[in-house]
């Protein structure tokens, strides 16, 4: 009988099959040819293939369904995925591998963009995917391969589609670039806090990259991650030789980095694009005598949004969590809930993120409002412009529900406490969804005055999360901040809360601590100084206004003073320029005495004449009542995060505030459209269309797109940048009505016959239609004949390329040879998870477009020369 592969993952060594689509092109198919067809056309074929892989060794081998869902198989994907799951199994009995070896149900990506910077739902993700897993489970797949991710979104998608249709386990492997970053910005790190918080049983890397490329992603997900690793690389890198699509590794050389592979901790390997049998046979041989290291992840605290991760507690540095997007006490924010003011809220996320918040909050409780669809909707708008982890703040079970269902990372959670009704509510979620969960220290008993009793509720609430199977590691504990002006004691409660946390039970803490304060005047003082003795106590995060800058000065202070501010990097950055006091006072005055004096047509020189001095020292100069206002508004950033915004909280100002920047600019560069747009209208009334266009657009796109190209910029605020400058654009379009607008030229956009994958190309559209160029976009699956008439009948001089699997790049070829025939002088720019510097050259195209923007950079340059 077979054992369950959960009995053996992690314990022994396992090998997966290699490259489904390099053996059916031996095989005999056919360039644009759907490789799932063949599972209805050749079921011989497709039996030889999976015989071969088991009898090279392999134990996990994949169904021939990595493209097959509802969009690419309207009509027959049921018929489809029954055959592949059958002919697997079939293979099996052939092969006498029944005890041993494992079906696969294999689940490639959709080729779609995820919205908001794709058309396709994460809810219909979930769904098209779920309809291939129900398929596959009944017809006995041993467990769901998710491959081929180059989307953490779309990961999530497909796991959640996988746990919530069936019950195999679930392992995934993820794509990532040689500098360890997926197409959207995941890294290794945050992708294992996501995935091993929705519960998947492995997960690893595959594709794109070859095994000495792979190292040192393998290292880092090896060092992350609790659950077993996969790795399964190409053969190398892929090149063209005599028309056929070869890679640079041979099969001992492959088996020769995956020793070293292995011995990094990796528990299951296999190969992907060009490795056959013999690939997998020789890798066997290397690595089985190796000795099989338990996975390494060591015990932490983490979150993580789409591309960074915070650790919280241990070594870690305190967390700051923002506290702004919260309406308690705020009229202003709380009209913004009420009037769907989007924009209001996400600037609010962004003035916190440039004062130096680790996490954000995001609370949108009151009484006026849907909160579980705002809820949704600000949780889902803030991640597709900023980088930082979330807390979702909301004591509504069903809010909470579909934010943590739509947020694409791994999150704070806020919050639960010790009533078991709360806990038998909230931990379900936590455990389905992921994430590191704050539980208050109370319940049916209140609030304790002690620190005893707050203990002993922490204690409780680790004990029953384990009942849910959650992790210590993913309890924040709250240790209540009480006000002292109803309570003198209740400060030093909560310091020894927090100490025993830390001490006895080895856990996290976190506290709201401006509730110190709550009825009493000069409240940042006492906010301040409890929270550097909180910070001493071994306070894990704070939830403060990071625009403070008493709080952010006590921070970073004491960040500098405990060493947890490397060579005092952030400190200094903070404070290179920083100003004392007096010092902040008097040049508040001088400049206050000097604006007073210009508007009494008296020149400082006139004032020093008489001997009187121009510094805010002299306290005979006359001026009265209302200096003190301007001194707090002159001296408002002083000692800030130098992000140029003002400290103040609720003034209302929308985005435009970065000191030295337009409003315009500033809304392209941080993805805020309707902003942008706005003022765009309000540039309009005293500048001319075009300056706008050359002075603030087309500026703007280029920092954030040298960003993108440094790795500083991910392609989600990359894309809410584009789409920024799209509304600014219509803006000035719609002004120039009438006006002749030259195009910078025209290019045709195309994903290659066979491939249904544009989410490439539908990036560099968007891309190049803002810098000015018009697009033909021929779409996916287009054949060569198609783009090469399009070109010769518009006079096309460019033409883009996309093509994301090995089995479609030969049409890809074949579309630059027909080109190059018939229309000579249009250039071709290619790009593609499967194309490399060295393909590209070899299959005829002028350009490697290795992201969105090489493609704008090579249109920009033949522009410039007349070219197009």
């Amino acid at each position: 009988m077979r054992k369950n592969i959960m009995d053996r993952i992690g314990r022994e060594w396992l090998f997966f099959d290699g490259g489904t689509g390099s053996i059916l092109q031996e095989k005999g198919l056919q360039p644009g040819e759907l490789p799932e067809t063949w599972n209805l056309l050749h079921p011989d074929r497709i039996l030889d293939l999976h015989r071969g892989y088991l009898e090279a060794g392999a134990d996990i081998y994949n169904t021939n369904t990595f493209g097959a869902n509802r969009l690419k198989f309207p009509e027959n994907l049921d018929e489809i995925v029954t055959a592949a799951v059958k002919l697997a199994k079939e293979a099996r009995t052939q092969a006498g591998r029944d005890e041993d070896a494992y079906v696969a149900l294999d689940i490639g990506p959709t080729g779609k963009l995820l919205a908001p910077m794709g058309d396709l739902s994460f809810d219909d993700a979930v769904d098209i995917f779920g309809e291939v897993v129900r398929i596959g489970a009944r017809e006995g797949a041993d467990l769901v391969l998710i491959e081929t991710m180059n989307d953490s979104y779309e990961a999530k998608a497909a796991v959640l589609a996988a746990k919530e249709n069936c019950d195999l386990p679930v392992f995934i492997t993820c794509v990532f670039d040689g500098s360890g970053k997926m197409l959207t910005g995941g890294t290794p790190e945050s992708v294992v806090a996501m995935l091993e918080g929705l519960g998947v049983d492995a997960l690893g890397v595959n594709c794109s990259l070859g095994p000495a490329q792979m190292i040192p992603i393998v290292e880092r997900l090896v060092k992350a991650a609790h659950v077993p690793v996969l790795v399964n690389p190409n053969a190398g890198l892929p090149k063209s030789v005599d028309g056929k699509t070869v890679y640079d590794v041979g099969p001992e050389e492959f088996a020769g980095y995956m020793k070293q592979i292995a011995a990094l901790g990796a528990a299951a390997v296999g190969g992907c694009c060009g490795t056959t049998p013999d690939y997998i046979r020789a890798e066997i041989a290397a690595v089985r005598p190796l000795p099989l290291l338990p996975p390494q992840g060591r015990a932490q605290t983490v979150i993580a949004s789409f591309s960074r991760t915070v650790e919280i507690g241990r070594a870690a540095r305190p967390v700051i969590i923002g506290e702004r997007i919260n309406p308690t006490g705020k009229k202003r924010f709380k009209q913004a809930l009420v009037d769907h003011d989007i924009d209001y809220i996400v600037d609010q996320g962004l003035q916190q993120e440039d004062a130096g918040a680790d996490v954000l909050d995001v609370n949108v409780g009151t009484p006026e409002i849907d909160e579980v669809a705002l809820l949704d909707e600000v949780v889902c708008r803030l991640q597709s412009v900023l980088a930082l982890p979330l807390q979702i703040d909301t004591s509504n079970p069903e809010a909470m529900e579909r934010a943590l269902r739509h947020y694409n990372g791994k999150a704070l959670i806020n919050s639960v406490n010790g009533k078991q009704e709360v806990m038998a509510e909230v931990f379900p979620l936590v455990k389905k969804y992921g994430g590191v969960v704050v539980a208050l220290a109370l319940d049916e008993g209140g609030i304790p005055d002690n620190a005893d009793d707050r203990i002993r509720i922490a204690e409780k609430i680790y004990a029953t999360a384990a009942e849910y199977g959650i992790r210590r590691e993913d309890i924040v504990i709250d240790g209540l901040c009480m006000t002292v002006s109803s309570d003198p004691r209740s400060a030093l409660v909560t310091l020894e809360t927090i100490r025993r946390i830390r001490d006895e039970l080895g856990g996290s803490s976190i506290l709201g601590v401006s509730n110190i304060s709550f009825g009493l005047p000069a409240r940042e003082l006492i906010n301040a100084y409890f929270f550097e003795m909180a910070l001493q106590n071994g306070l894990s995060c704070a939830i403060i206004n990071p625009n403070n800058q008493a709080m952010m000065q006590a921070y970073r202070a004491f960040c500098a003073l405990t060493n947890q501010d490397e060579n005092f990097q952030s400190f200094i950055s903070a404070y290179a320029g920083y100003k004392s006091p007096d010092k902040q006072v008097s040049d508040a005055l001088t400049a206050y005495k000097t604006r007073v004096l210009n508007a009494l047509g008296v020149s400082a020189g006139d004032l020093q004449a008489t001997g009187r001095p121009l510094g805010g020292s002299d306290s005979n100069a006359g001026f009265g009542p209302g200096t003190a206002g301007n001194v707090s508004s002159a001296g408002a950033n002083a000692g800030s995060s130098g992000s140029g915004r003002a400290a103040g909280a609720d003034d209302g100002r929308g985005p435009g505030a970065l000191a030295g920047k337009s409003r315009l600019v500033e809304a392209i560069e941080r993805g805020m459209a309707k902003p942008a747009a706005d003022a765009t209208r309000e540039a309009l009334l005293t500048r001319n269309a075009l300056d706008i266009i050359n002075e603030d657009l087309v500026p703007a796109l280029d920092v954030v797109g040298q960003g993108f190209e440094k790795g500083t910029v991910f392609l989600p605020q990359l894309l809410m940048a584009a789409e920024a400058a799209k509304a600014a654009f219509a803006v000035v379009k719609e002004s120039m009505a009438g006006s002749a607008q030259e195009s910078k030229g025209r290019v045709i956009l195309a994903t290659v016959k066979g491939d249904i994958h544009d989410i490439g190309k539908n990036i560099v559209k968007v891309l190049l239609e803002n810098y000015g160029y018009d697009v033909i976009d021929l779409g996916k699956d287009v054949p060569p004949e198609t783009i090469v008439e399009t070109a010769l009948r518009e006079n096309i001089r460019l033409v883009g390329l996309s093509a994301l699997m090995t089995t479609t790049v030969v049409n890809m070829e074949e579309t630059i040879r027909q080109l190059h025939q018939q229309k000579p002088d249009c250039r071709i720019v290619v790009g593609g998870a499967v194309m490399t510097q060295d393909y590209a050259d070899k299959i005829g195209a002028d350009c490697y477009g290795r992201d969105a923007m090489t493609t704008v950079r090579y249109a920009d340059e033949l522009a410039e020369k007349g070219i197009l």
